[in-house]
């Protein structure tokens, strides 16, 4: 739909003639600093476009923010084009809205949609490529962040039974949102984040100017691998160094309830999951189980071995007989199909799946973070365990940490959780029911077990991943906080990295244009606080 169409359908539909208007000179605006084609406006959705709602809710994962009350954008553009995103900047700042930068809607706190002041979205889902290059050196590929990880697993896949990447295990996870604040997953402990594999990037900085990994400068590269993208520009694409995997992998899941030894088998692996053989990853995931006549946990371990079945038996006959690994729990399977184990698809499920863009189902969510640097002993956990069974619905996910986590130092990256942590907590709540209850239920159930877990976790600060946004931990007002206000949420996410983010920040969008509830705030803020 070129301009003068747009123009013509706004006409059609009757709308308030200053609603009209403010539509037409945004479009004007759009076009004049974009290329005639692709037309921005193809791509350009206002609330009275009929795909307007469609194109808004396909990317919301947290069904929190699709209630009546959600703010909504002035309107939405999917760039299919550079220029898109460049005219977007020029014209946001021109007319004095907020912009928010979506890649693939996991946010788990809406911060990439939802804004109080007037917004707009610049949602990446057209640019979505992904070129492996497998000629350079161990292998390469450039992959837009509008790309979920499940594209990309795909197009590894595709190239190679040899090669693979570390990321995230949901495959509709959002590239560009999971590179930019870290990127764990089940091959961290073997070869670190994502983050710690990227070697370029492309970006739109404030101006408007495309730069890359040598024209940006290192320390903007530095910043945007774990710092939060959103807060420095937008990244179009990132150039990521494929890591070697075996041909045949090993997978597993076991679990076990309190009735079954699983308190003594939690407390064993505290102490050998971040030492074990770096090659395995073992999740622990705790659900508490509320049945008419049981009520307990059940744990849940599920593991990834870069090796076969016959070489992770001997390791865990070693290291951790107490889980009682036997050969018929083992799965063995290339590197590209235990993704689809992670996700829960059922062996043999077709590698098609991971082109989907849509988890099933999307639900009410709230999601926490904490990490633990010592074990908790076995009676502190059973008195986790009966906070849980009480408090019925909230679950813990347990990731190791160790191996190749523990030899990168705090500093190369934004992201500093590294030597030191024994395990990453996630706690999660969801339900199905509507309403302001039922939030207010979920949402102090696990509020209580996060302050329940106090003693047990990580202090001064008590830290948080930044890709499980949590506007519990403190936010910026107005999304414009000064130093001390943002220093209060930015330390748990970056510790003392943070002031290094924001001398980055202040130098490349010393206005604050690209501001956010948790965005980084910039030098000015700083020095007169500090002057105070």
């Amino acid at each position: 739909m070129g301009f003068l169409s747009v123009i013509v359908f706004l006409l059609c539909t009757g709308m308030a003639g200053s609603d009209l208007l403010q539509q037409s000179i945004i479009l004007q605006c759009l076009s004049n600093h974009s290329v005639a084609s692709p037309s921005i406006a193809s791509v350009t959705y206002f609330p009275t476009h009929p795909s307007y709602t469609s194109t808004l809710q396909s990317y919301i994962r947290n069904l929190r923010f699709i209630s009546p009350t959600t703010p909504r954008p002035l309107f939405i553009v999917a760039p299919s084009h550079v220029s898109h995103i460049q005219a977007s900047i020029i014209c946001c700042k021109v007319h004095g809205f907020e912009i928010r930068i979506r890649s693939g809607g996991h946010d788990y706190d809406g911060l990439s949609y939802v804004s109080e002041s007037p917004f707009m979205i610049l949602d990446l889902f057209n640019l979505r490529s992904v070129s492996v290059n497998l000629e350079d050196g161990n292998g390469t590929a450039w992959v837009d962040s509008g790309a979920t990880l499940g594209e990309l697993f795909y197009a590894i896949g595709q190239k190679s039974n040899t090669h693979g990447f570390p990321a995230g295990v949901c495959p509709t996870v959002g590239v560009g949102g999971h590179f930019s604040g870290g990127g764990y997953g089940n091959m961290m402990r073997k070869h670190g984040l994502s983050v710690d594999n990227v070697v370029d990037a492309k970006l739109v900085d404030v101006g408007g100017n495309l730069l890359d990994r040598e024209s940006m400068g290192e320390d903007l590269f530095w910043a945007i691998r774990g710092g939060g993208g959103a807060s420095f520009g937008v990244i179009l694409s990132w150039k990521i160094k494929l890591v070697s995997v075996p041909e045949i992998v090993t997978v597993f899941r076991i679990e076990k309830t309190l009735e079954q030894g699983a308190t003594d088998i939690v407390h064993q692996w505290q102490y050998i999951a971040d030492k074990i053989d770096e090659n395995l990853f073992i999740r622990v995931v705790l659900l508490p189980v509320n049945k008419k006549h049981l009520q307990s946990i059940k744990a849940k371990f599920i593991g990834l071995f870069l090796g076969n079945a016959e070489e992770l038996i001997s390791v865990m006959n070693g290291k951790f007989p107490e889980l009682g690994l036997l050969p018929e729990n083992c799965f063995e399977t290339s590197w590209i199909e235990s993704i689809l184990f992670w996700s829960n698809y059922p062996i043999g499920t077709s590698m098609e799946v991971l082109l989907d863009r849509q988890p099933q189902p999307e639900k009410y969510l709230k999601k926490k973070s904490d990490y633990v640097q010592e074990p908790i002993s076995k009676e502190n956990l059973q008195g986790i365990w009966k906070k849980m069974i009480e408090l019925k619905r909230p679950a813990l996910t347990l990731n190791p940490y160790g191996g190749k986590m523990s030899d990168i130092q705090e500093h190369e990256t934004p992201f500093p959780h590294r030597a030191g942590n024994i395990y990453k907590i996630q706690y999660s709540v969801t339900w199905k029911d509507e309403g302001d209850e039922a939030l207010e239920r979920s949402l102090d159930q696990i509020r209580k077990l996060y302050e329940y877990m106090t003693p047990y976790v990580s202090k001064s600060p008590r830290s948080s991943y930044l890709n499980y946004r949590d506007v519990d931990i403190g936010i910026n007002e107005n999304g414009n906080a000064s130093y001390s206000e943002a220093v209060i949420w930015g330390r748990k996410y970056f510790k003392d990295n943070f002031d290094r983010l924001v001398q980055v920040k202040s130098k490349v969008d010393p206005g604050n244009f690209f501001s956010y509830e948790q965005s980084i705030p910039c030098l000015g803020s700083w020095k007169s606080v500090m002057a105070e």
